[in-house]
């Protein structure tokens, strides 16, 4: 029997093409043994300080989804926060292509949490944890990447190496 690996996916929850690796790794996660923790990360982070703004977002709007999410890990854990991105990002019936995430609020009630978590998007009270896993993914590759990062087990055996990568996975 194969032993579960434990793959690290570190996510801003706005980034569309973050998105679309979220749905690879958990596909991978259903042929392979493979166990997704979810990581936040931050695009407002990564780009402070920059002198260009490359996201387009002069009035913080990045900072909201992320630290909702911040805030529904560390009050629902993996499961909560998994469901909430499914969630974030989910096909709401009304036809058109997925371009951006559905209001927070909604998905909140959608992954069956309480919908006034939306209201940490607001407030500071959880950036201090964003950017704690924030630089946590950044150290595996260094400053010059972005969302998302994926850290997995290497699969030479070294029980204490970790093989990781920056970038969208397309298809």
């Amino acid at each position: 029997m194969a032993t579960t690996a434990t793959v690290d996916f570190w996510f801003d929850p706005a980034c569309p093409y973050t998105w679309l690796t979220s749905r690879w790794v958990v596909e991978a996660a259903t042929v392979r043994p493979l166990d997704v923790r979810w990581r936040v990360m931050s695009l407002a982070v990564l780009n402070e300080g920059r002198d260009d703004d490359p996201e387009g977002d002069p009035e913080g709007y990045l900072w909201v989804p992320v630290r909702i999410c911040a805030a529904v890990l560390r009050q629902y854990g993996q499961e909560g926060l998994g469901a909430f991105y499914a969630a974030l990002w989910a096909d709401r019936g009304d036809g058109g292509a997925k371009q951006w995430m559905n209001d927070p609020g909604a998905a909140l009630a959608d992954a069956g949490l309480p919908p006034e978590l939306a209201e940490a998007g607001s407030r500071g009270d959880y950036d201090g944890a964003v950017r704690a896993s924030h630089a946590e993914a950044i150290a595996l590759l260094g400053p010059h990447v972005g969302t998302p990062i994926v850290a997995a087990p290497d699969p030479g055996g070294d029980a204490d190496a970790r093989i990781a990568f920056f970038g969208p996975v397309l298809s």
